[in-house]
């Protein structure tokens, strides 16, 4: 064979192996408006940047006549390229080769990327689109997957971990994303479940869809499982890309730092009438965050799922953050077990990857109820306390209204380490509301006039920020108007931050 029969021998060979399980499925996967694996990746990549590992490996296996179905790649699409001008590493699972499911080979091609990925400091994104484990491989697929999730946790916290859900993923396949930072799914086309919808029928006899089970909503607004949904796969891979413009390469380096027009010191007096005179009157907290944020560019993380409180990224002044608010919209802002899951997950990964924490409180307290209590909510609000004390990142706190109670306490207050405390001067800090206050110390009153004067008296001494401030609790008490400027020279003030928490191997928050 001489040199030019071996180049086209090359080519035909690279052409098989881009063909994955062929043009029939390739093209039944186009009429479900579906796209191919290598067409997800060069979306997702910066143009021309992709280099593809591994493009010929195949499987091993003998059994079931699959020795006879070789076909180069094994289904898995691996390599690495770039995002912005930065590194990262990249798996793309192709459905039109044996449902995309695993085998000990392409277990092999991922853990490849992972292991490179922490000797080079990269995020890892795996476009996922599954049917779990490959029967015919028995107990080597298993181990395959089990090696991945060993993967993902030596790189939690270390490197930055995303996942996309891009068509249905069973079994194996979705705990290896459960165990990433971020999991987004696309709307209609993409769904997660251990066991799917015949399975349960068989086992419990309920009876339901895969959509209902599974879905994209589902995971974002019943489980908390998925963070982002996208409405479809183009839409999918620019959230991804902008996701990643907040967040460092890895736990050693900073944020990307993104230069603003925004100018710093902005006073915005529409801010002073966003929280309401009537104590009991709700507002959307997020009004406060996109005036505050540069170019009112704000990514909300897990918008459908406890919506009592927000989580997010912004920038400030350039400088990535992550937002934790309580939410006066939605059950008014209360604390209970699903808000405080999500936001202690969100202050850990932001305190992982050195991005400084904003916290934005009005909050009256904990959900009180049965459900509550009987859930674990001593268990859950802990998680979120243990989150706020233990992170080492610049801990900022504006308190717009209410902090009350224990929820105070928990909302990042500057006993469990909070580096600076501001208020509004409408922020009301006590152990409990008027009302219920009032009813303990002074049940034995029943005159109705005389409560209402207990009432103005109590509401004057502590509906408001002073006695707080007089101790030191409040560092600074501002105008709404002022509150970017603040922050910002709060952020600035804080930037060189060094805190260590005593040496161990982990603490043991309250799981």
């Amino acid at each position: 064979m001489n040199l030019q029969d071996k180049f086209k021998d090359f080519e035909s060979r690279n052409a098989q192996a881009e063909l994955g399980g062929g043009k029939e499925r390739i093209e039944k996967r186009k009429l479900q408006g579906l796209l191919t694996a290598r067409q997800r990746v060069q979306l997702l990549l910066d143009p021309d940047t992709f280099v593809e590992m591994d493009k010929f490996v195949v499987h091993k296996t003998t059994d079931f006549g699959m020795g006879d179905q070789k076909i180069p790649g094994d289904g898995f699409v691996t390599g690495y390229g770039k995002i912005d001008g930065r590194l990262v590493y990249v798996f793309s699972q192709d459905f039109t080769v044996f449902g995309g499911s695993l085998s000990r080979t392409n277990a092999n091609k991922v853990i490849k990327i992972m292991d490179l990925a922490m000797k080079m400091g990269a995020p890892v994104i795996g476009l996922n689109d599954s049917g779990g484990a490959r029967i015919q491989e028995g107990v080597e697929s298993l181990a395959g997957y089990a090696d991945i999730f060993y993967r993902n946790v030596m790189s939690s916290g270390v490197v930055p971990q995303i996942s996309a859900i891009l068509g249905p993923c069973a079994g194996g396949a979705v705990y290896s994303p459960a165990i990433t930072d971020f999991i987004l799914m696309t709307k209609d086309s993409s769904y997660m479940f251990v066991t799917g919808p015949d399975v349960i029928k068989t086992v419990t006899h309920e009876e339901v869809t895969k959509n209902e089970l599974g879905g994209a909503m589902t995971h974002n607004s019943k489980s908390g499982v998925a963070h982002l949904m996208a409405d479809n796969e183009e839409q999918a891979m620019m959230m991804l890309r902008e996701l990643l413009s907040f967040i460092p390469s890895n736990n050693m380096e900073d944020p990307p730092f993104k230069p603003t027009n925004d100018p710093v010191d902005k006073i915005d007096e529409s801010l002073d009438l966003v929280v309401p005179e009537d104590p009991n009157k709700p507002y959307d907290i997020k009004d406060i965050i996109f005036k505050i944020v540069d170019d009112e560019i704000f990514f909300e993380i897990q918008p459908f799922y406890a919506q009592n409180i927000v989580i997010g990224f912004g920038r400030m002044g350039g400088q990535s953050v992550g937002f934790i608010a309580n939410q006066p919209n939605f059950l008014a802002g209360v604390l209970d077990i699903n808000s405080s899951i999500k936001a202690a997950r969100f202050v850990r990964f932001c305190d992982a990857f050195n991005i400084p924490l904003v916290v934005l409180e009005d909050v009256p307290g904990f959900l009180p109820g049965t459900t509550q209590e009987f859930g674990g909510i001593i268990k859950h609000g802990a998680k979120l306390l243990y989150a706020f004390a233990e992170a080492t990142v610049p801990k900022i706190t504006l308190i717009t209204r209410k902090a009350y109670g224990g929820a105070y306490d928990v909302m990042n207050s500057k006993h469990i380490g909070a580096d600076y405390n501001l208020a509004y001067p409408t922020a009301e800090i006590a152990v409990m509301g008027v009302e219920g206050a009032v009813k303990i110390l002074h049940r034995n009153v029943s005159d109705t006039d005389e409560l209402k004067k207990i009432q103005d008296d109590y509401k004057q001494k502590f509906a408001n920020p002073y006695k707080a401030a007089e101790v030191g609790y409040i560092d600074e008490i501002i105008y709404p108007r002022q509150t970017r400027k603040k922050i910002i020279e709060v952020l600035q003030m804080t930037k060189n931050k060094i805190v260590k928490n005593p040496a161990k191997k982990h603490g043991n928050i309250p799981l």
